[in-house]
């Protein structure tokens, strides 16, 4: 397992468009647990909403690492009340949480979040604002969510605008994470709904020239390539110093698939060949 594409993926399978029943869900997070995939975390990503949901779909030896989400408008309350439920169930870790709000609500939004003592990665409702909330993010220890996709065209940033992104957090040491649309390892148009998406693998790419100190130019370009030859071998060339900077910066990525990005990075040479979601047991 290349080091760049080690424990780098979230299940994410609650949301769309995969959206999978709780059911289904837990079933499939089982099944990768059993089979020790290194490209993921092995956390579970659930809405801070669908606790109690989860909750009765466990089995009773069931230990799952949680990514509690909480979407815009949901009450520290809420929060703390979700995360008081799963501290009570033996069978759940808490293991990050993810909040959106608006850069100058930062300051009321944080400290709840970060009292559950866990990773926090913060989102801003508006994805123009999200360089500005990198910049507002520095030295609070807390990381910045890139969201690179969705269920419409408009909700998938150009390239230089999620370079704007990974610069700005590069620059202020503030650690990454980013969901949706990516669904494959190098930038490609989806055959069905024609939406441009962005490649895992452009990705973190592209978080190893803005972690080297490189500048909007050379990671948006990454971003921007189809060439998924040209982006392995790049990053087989990266030295081990560099894939710690990288990840240092790009934590994870949420994906809605659990087989997609190890069968394509193995593709590419950069991960070991497991077997598909369809022919786990």
């Amino acid at each position: 397992m290349s080091p760049l594409q080690a424990a780098l993926v979230d299940d994410a399978g609650l949301f769309p468009p995969t959206a999978l029943p709780m059911r289904e869900a837990l079933v499939r997070h089982r099944h990768d647990l059993a089979g020790g995939d290194p490209m993921l975390t092995h956390r579970f990503l659930c809405p801070v909403d669908r606790i109690d949901e989860l909750r009765t779909g466990l089995a009773d030896d069931d230990r799952i690492a949680l990514g509690l989400i909480a979407s815009a408008g949901i009450s520290d309350t809420a929060l703390a009340a979700a995360a008081a439920r799963v501290d009570a169930d033996p069978r759940l870790r808490l293991a990050l949480v993810e909040i959106a709000c608006e850069p100058s609500d930062l300051d009321a939004a944080l400290p709840a979040a970060m009292a559950l003592g866990t990773p926090v990665f913060v989102e801003s409702p508006d994805r123009a604002d999200t360089p500005r909330l990198a910049t507002v993010l520095a030295g609070r220890g807390a990381g910045l969510k890139i969201r690179c996709g969705g269920v419409r065209a408009a909700l998938f940033p150009h390239p230089d605008e999620v370079a704007a992104a990974l610069v700005t957090a590069a620059a202020g040491d503030v650690p990454v994470k980013a969901t949706a649309g990516l669904h494959h390892a190098v930038r490609q148009r989806d055959s069905a709904t024609g939406f441009a998406h962005h490649g895992f693998l452009n990705l973190v790419l592209a978080a190893a020239r803005a972690a080297a100190g490189g500048g909007p130019g050379a990671v948006t370009a990454a971003l921007a390539s189809t060439d998924g030859p040209a982006l392995a071998a790049e990053a087989l060339r990266l030295p081990p110093d560099g894939a710690a900077r990288t990840r240092r910066l790009l934590r994870a990525y949420g994906s809605c698939s659990t087989a997609t990005p190890p069968a394509e990075a193995a593709a590419f040479g950069l991960a070991p060949a497991y077997p598909t979601e369809g022919q786990r047991s």
